[in-house]
């Protein structure tokens, strides 16, 4: 895409799509690109951005579009994440998590499953299905494994991979009822008209209850203490009082560490087909984050064996 004058460049996150900031006349805008294979995104990150304001939640609106040339133009929020908020200030983390969960309490609240596009399409909402979450799941063996272990170590170590996980899905209690973001967490949570924006929302499922929860407390970008983590896990609890909370822990958890097992696939999928290096830094926080839901957890024997034995984690 050949750069107009009115038009820089915004650094992205692991995305495929291009980001332009456009100003004209003191106004501003943000231009979303994607190439010609993945333009159909467009029009799904239109459609559900409709649908959360539509139930109240600040999402950027729709200014214009061309999809014949592969962009559309969309409100800008500004470059203030929630992440940068807390990098750049001593701001009290709590006080906007207790934000952050109102306006997640407000999402699982949504109902609207279906809506049209900017090209009047309909375009319904999927459901995460056990296949979704264990073809994620299946991104750490694909990519991470492969990478580090021999062929025939991989071979090996891929089939049991598949079982152990096959199983800890099964284990899941909850209903697929609720919205769920599925990127949801703090570089894609801003403040704008002192409300909580969500943005980066094209990828969103009707899925398991505990899922964005789950994105959001273990966050691999942003350090934080268990001691906070549980504080805000007992803080979403307190917001829903009819929920079956030993069923929701234990999705929790395991909905936790597939989603960290996918991100290590994913980041050393970034780093060596994207060249995006700056992932593997990531990686041993991931680690972390799975000992730390896994350790002296009896549904995830199997799986510390696994990869103890497989790459000495535990």
């Amino acid at each position: 895409m050949a750069l107009h004058k009115n038009l820089k460049s915004i650094k992205g996150d692991a995305s495929f799509r291009k980001f332009f900031r456009k100003k004209k006349n003191n106004n501003s805008s943000i231009i979303v690109y994607a190439k010609k294979e993945k333009k159909k995104n467009l029009l799904i990150y239109d459609a559900i951005n409709k649908i959360l304001i539509r139930n109240n939640i600040l999402a950027p609106s729709l200014i214009n579009e061309n999809f014949s040339k592969n962009f559309i133009e969309i409100e800008d929020f500004g470059d203030q994440t929630i992440y940068k908020l807390f990098k750049q200030t001593k701001i009290n983390r709590f006080l906007i998590f207790k934000k952050i969960i109102c306006t997640l309490k407000q999402i699982q609240l949504i109902k609207d499953k279906k809506i049209k596009n900017f090209k009047h399409k309909k375009y319904i909402i999927p459901n995460y299905s056990n296949k979704i979450l264990l073809d994620e799941a299946k991104l750490f063996s694909d990519w991470y494994a492969n990478k580090k272990l021999s062929k025939k170590k991989f071979f090996n170590f891929k089939k049991e991979f598949n079982k152990v996980i096959k199983n800890l899905v099964k284990q899941i209690k909850l209903k697929n009822d609720v919205f769920v973001h599925r990127d949801f967490h703090i570089s894609n949570l801003m403040i704008s008209k002192n409300k909580i924006g969500v943005i980066d929302t094209q990828d969103a499922l009707i899925g398991n209850k505990a899922y964005d929860l789950a994105s959001l407390i273990d966050d691999v970008r942003f350090k934080t203490s268990k001691k906070f983590k549980d504080k805000v896990f007992t803080l979403f609890i307190s917001k829903n009082k009819k929920l079956d909370i030993k069923k929701f822990k234990n999705d929790f958890i395991i909905i936790s560490v597939l989603r960290n097992l996918k991100i290590i696939g994913i980041f050393t999928r970034l780093a060596f087909r994207d060249n995006k290096k700056q992932y593997l830094r990531l990686i041993p926080y991931a680690w972390s984050l799975i000992r730390l839901r896994t350790n002296n957890n009896k549904i995830f024997k199997d799986l510390n064996n696994l990869l103890f034995k497989s790459f000495n984690k535990r």
